[in-house]
């Protein structure tokens, strides 16, 4: 497989932070002063209906318990995601090289964007393995890690498994919002998802950098998990809430195609990553995406934002990088 992009990965760089990594002081993390803690929801629960209104108005975000994903498969996609970070050597690594900020590349990469676009090119402090799963035409395991040896069978698993909670979830979103339950999904169209296995490596100056900068998700949802290493941060009424791991539990977040559907009754998350010096973290989000030819639309009037081809709303944030919310923001009317 030939390599484009430049053969720079974070997890090699062991000395000070370079210069091209060092976020504006105006940016750079600092410790949240909020004990705000993210709503838990248990979908086991016959009455839950309330409680996603309620995430989805104040946080655009929150875990999810008795999801009907494996334990014993969230384990393992975390062990294989770190086995491909930890145990291949660079060499190895390499050959699975993706394109940098190209949305139809998979594989191993640390760029994020086509141009230098948010923080004046600010580079995140995080190294990706990004895997196409849905639709089936789409997956191709022979791009994936061979090591470890059932890295691409659980890869396949967790995707079939996340996709049905993410259908599951749309659904709830849609009813508690008065809507028939495969409104969101119909609107959707054929839904796309990507795998991106995020590893932060430890970083020797942590105060300079992020892991992954401020930003709100593209798509319709997210579901995100994580290793035991805090690092994740969500912005809530304008202070960063930091995540903290839970056992087993998946993180749904919110994208910019829900807010705009839900003409900004439910918002997006605005997220990002942090790093620290001591520890290597891990995290695995999952994607749920439309065609890059769906148009989305407010579902309630009068609307508040402009439809929006997708393929034209995921040019602009690749060009334009993420900065938090400016994306969306632009379709305000």
């Amino acid at each position: 497989m030939e390599v484009t992009e430049t053969p720079i990965r974070v997890q090699s760089i062991t000395q000070k932070v370079p210069p091209q990594y060092i976020q504006p002081l105006n940016l750079r993390p600092t410790k949240p002063t909020t004990n705000n803690t993210i709503p838990t929801i248990n979908l086991s629960s016959d009455v839950i209906t309330d409680d996603i209104s309620s995430a989805c108005r104040d946080w655009g975000a929150f875990h999810v318990v008795n999801h009907g994903v494996e334990k014993k498969l969230l384990d393992e996609i975390r062990r294989n995601g770190l086995g491909f970070f930890e145990e291949m050597s660079m060499e190895e690594k390499m050959k699975y090289g993706c394109e940098a900020g190209s949305a139809a590349s998979q594989g191993y990469g640390s760029k994020m964007l086509v141009a230098d676009g948010g923080n004046d090119g600010v580079l995140d402090w995080r190294d990706y393995f990004d895997h196409h799963t849905f639709p089936l035409s789409r997956r191709d395991p022979l791009r994936w890690p061979h090591f470890p040896n059932s890295y691409r069978e659980v890869v396949a698993q967790y995707s079939d498994q996340t996709k049905i909670l993410a259908q599951k979830l749309l659904g709830l979103i849609s009813t508690s919002l008065g809507l028939s339950s495969s409104f969101i999904e119909d609107a959707m169209g054929e839904l796309y998802q990507n795998i991106t296995i995020s590893y932060y490596p430890s970083c020797p100056q942590p105060e300079l950098t992020l892991g992954l900068q401020s930003h709100s998700d593209m798509g319709f949802i997210t579901l995100l998990i994580q290793d035991d290493v805090a690092g994740l941060q969500v912005l809530k009424d304008d202070e960063w809430v930091t995540v903290d791991p839970v056992s087993h539990a998946i993180l749904v977040i919110l994208g910019d195609q829900t807010e705009i559907i839900t003409n900004g009754i439910y918002k997006s998350s605005v997220h990002r990553a942090i790093t620290n010096a001591n520890k290597a973290r891990l995290s695995v989000a999952t994607f749920h995406d439309p065609a890059k030819t769906t148009t989305v639309s407010p579902a309630f009037k009068p609307p508040r934002y402009n439809q929006v081809v997708y393929g034209d709303y995921v040019k602009s944030w690749y060009t334009k990088g993420p900065n938090g919310k400016r994306n969306i923001d632009a379709l305000l009317i």
